[in-house]
């Protein structure tokens, strides 16, 4: 999983917070017992070059991290989802998408409108 960063501790989501206010920040979360959740992972992993290029990445295992993945709904104000993407920028969620619906081009051009 080169360029993604795991997320483990909840202290974690204050420095991705604050770093967003530089540059946008991508979490992924993963729930590595569904086969949806699998399947857009693997979308993802594949465009994991070109989402590199405008956004640090970060993978949530919300299975063994599940109280982290609470805390980033409760901190960025987005109803829980599995799988879900989710990029910050200046603190604030500005693109989300679960299930299906994760796209990488739609993250790219979502990234590439807040960094200008």
């Amino acid at each position: 999983m080169q360029h993604w960063n795991q997320l483990e501790k909840s202290s974690q989501l204050r420095k991705l917070a604050k770093a967003s206010f530089e540059r946008p920040q991508l979490i992924f979360k993963h729930s590595i017992r569904c086969g949806i959740s699998a399947q857009s992972w693997h979308r993802i992993l594949g465009e994991t070059e070109g989402l590199n290029a405008v956004a640090d990445l970060h993978y949530l295992d919300l299975i063994n991290y599940r109280t982290i993945s609470n805390a980033v709904a409760a901190d960025f104000g987005v109803p829980h989802q599995s799988p879900q993407a989710i990029l910050l920028r200046d603190g604030k969620p500005v693109y989300q998408a679960s299930h299906f619906s994760i796209n990488a081009d739609a993250i790219l051009a979502a990234a590439e409108k807040v960094i200008q």
